[in-house]
């Protein structure tokens, strides 16, 4: 997970930061099995629930992200599953800080469990031990023991192209967004406290210039009343998501956010490494002018996911990026607009694709169950392991309404001891910050992203939509070690330059050597090897 350790992480963040049933089956739950390792080869299964007719147990490693109760064991979901599966899994999990490095080390050693959890395993890794028989391929598996994944690969021959690599096979089931769900695939978006806005006597900025006049107007009146000068104009996490929400004001990022340094060039329709382009370097300095007029600070380069949560929570943010305000009961903000750029720009390049991660579900060379495993994991790509998985359990954590549709309970929504949502959730479900083996849809999804606000923010940007999202691209072994050996270094100096030319420690002046340097750490060869893997996705 070497090159794309940046890119995972962030992934987790954006999930986060602002992401933020009935236990139904075809077989009513029944006691809590004991487990055992008996076979459980495909004569042994049952077509409903029970998944088996003997309990087993499964060894499964996985990630708590920071809302989530750490103690699966005893957490609702899974619970309630192994009642009605029969299938008892044995957790081995780690803090979502330690996740890539515990992976790693597994893996390396030989010392892994049967199953590897919702942790986003890259394509460069799946390929590698895939290749190496440590990861087993799926394609029969899925064919013969994943009804629910199967329809939906049949029905969308596009998310069967994604997930499978270049060798034919198919190593990791995914994470996927309903395609239809625009709220989901829009992911970040620029929210602004409405009611500063009408003390103002301000509109949502239409342009950059706007942008920067509403910032600016923020920064330097008492809008709270309390007599300082406390108000914070922006917040985000990190440099990289206010630049992520720029870049389509200058037209880069035209094939939305999951390849965040390459997109297409559109004058000569051949890949281009966004961190040099020219354009690049004018939201750096638009980024600079906002940081030496103090419209935000160095704190926000490094600041965590509960750190943004909590101060977020306080109200004193004019603006902010993020998925929304739900996901730490922020309420009074609205959706921005789409901004035009000084070039006549207008796109809103933070698009996510349907398939997110291809790695949310991995079995490895020890698992004594595949087939059962396989259809413990299939039940969540059903519309009632959908509704479960997301909504949690009828009564508890969601309610029907008179139309048909799902709301949390109080207990979730305005929790008693004070919860956000993302916590709340994370009492009786596992998903807030994970890649999940399952399907995202509007109707069973009811986080941040499904939240009215979120709902109405998402339609006002949907027609600005790059007209094509990329999925992640697949690479031979080969081809892996290159842009492993390669984009390591290149992605680690982007992201360090990127901060040091927002904050004015190296000045504009210094751009060409910027540029130099990355051609010396080998961005030609970098960029030779991505076309490879764009060539690949194209012809699947």
């Amino acid at each position: 997970m070497k090159r794309v350790t940046l890119i995972i992480l962030m992934l987790v963040l954006f999930s986060t930061v602002l992401l933020t049933a009935c236990s139904g089956g075809t077989a009513k739950p029944t006691t809590s099995p004991s487990p055992s390792d008996a076979p459980s080869g495909s004569d042994a299964l049952n077509p409903g629930m029970p998944i088996v007719n003997s309990p087993i147990s499964l060894k499964v490693f996985s990630y708590y992200p920071a809302a989530v109760n750490p103690d699966w064991g005893n957490i609702r979901l899974w619970k309630d599953y192994e009642k009605m599966s029969g299938i008892h899994i044995d957790w081995d999990l780690v803090p979502a800080a330690n996740m890539t490095e515990r992976l790693n080390l597994m893996l390396a050693s030989g010392d892994y469990p049967e199953i590897i959890y919702g942790t986003g395993v890259s394509n460069l890794d799946l390929i590698k031990y895939g290749e190496t028989k440590v990861f087993l391929p799926l394609n029969d598996l899925i064919d013969n023991h994943a009804p629910n994944l199967k329809k939906l690969l049949d029905e969308n021959p596009s998310i069967r192209k994604s997930i499978t690599m270049p060798d034919g096979n198919i190593y990791g089931l995914p994470t996927l967004f309903d395609p239809e769900f625009s709220s989901v695939l829009s992911g970040q978006k620029f929210w602004v406290k409405e009611d500063w806005l009408k003390q103002l006597g301000m509109k949502l900025p239409t342009t950059v210039d706007e942008l920067y006049l509403l910032l600016k107007a923020i920064h330097e009146n008492d809008l709270n009343k309390n007599g300082k000068q406390d108000e914070t104009p922006i917040y985000f996490s990190g440099p990289q998501h206010l630049l992520s929400y720029l870049k389509g004001a200058w037209g880069l990022g035209n094939r939305g956010s999951k390849h965040y340094l390459v997109d297409v060039d559109q004058k000569t329709n051949q890949l281009r490494f966004i961190p040099t382009d020219p354009g690049y370097k004018e939201i750096l300095e638009f980024m600079n002018k906002l940081f030496k007029e103090n419209i935000f600070t160095k704190e926000l380069f490094t600041i965590t996911n509960e750190e943004f949560v909590a101060r977020a929570g306080e109200g004193n943010i004019g603006t902010f990026v993020g998925i929304g305000p739900a996901a730490f009961n922020g309420t009074g903000y609205v959706g921005g607009e789409v901004l035009k750029g000084p070039h006549g720009d207008q796109m809103y390049s933070l698009v996510n694709p349907s398939v997110i991660a291809n790695g949310a579900f991995v079995l490895t060379d020890k698992n004594k169950h595949p087939e059962a495993s396989m259809r413990w994991a299939d039940y969540f790509y059903s519309e009632e392991g959908v509704r479960m998985y997301f909504m949690g359990f009828e009564g508890d954590t969601y309610k029907v309404t008179e139309d048909g549709n799902y709301e949390y309970t109080d207990e979730i929504v305005k929790n008693p001891k004070g919860l956000n949502l993302n916590q709340a959730i994370g009492q009786y479900l596992v998903w807030p910050g994970l890649f999940y083996p399952s399907m995202v849809k509007q109707k069973t999804f009811k986080g941040t992203e499904g939240s009215v606000d979120a709902i109405a923010a998402a339609e006002k940007v949907k027609p600005y939509f790059p007209k094509e999202t990329w999925a992640d691209f697949s690479y031979t072994p080969e081809e892996n070690d290159q842009i492993t050996a390669y984009g390591t270094d290149i992605a680690t100096y982007v992201m360090e330059m990127q901060a040091k030319f927002v904050s004015g420690e190296v000045p504009f002046t210094d751009w060409d050597k910027y540029v130099a340097t990355l051609k010396k750490m080998g961005l030609d060869k970098y960029m030779e090897i991505y076309n490879l893997g764009y060539q690949r996705y194209q012809n699947n």
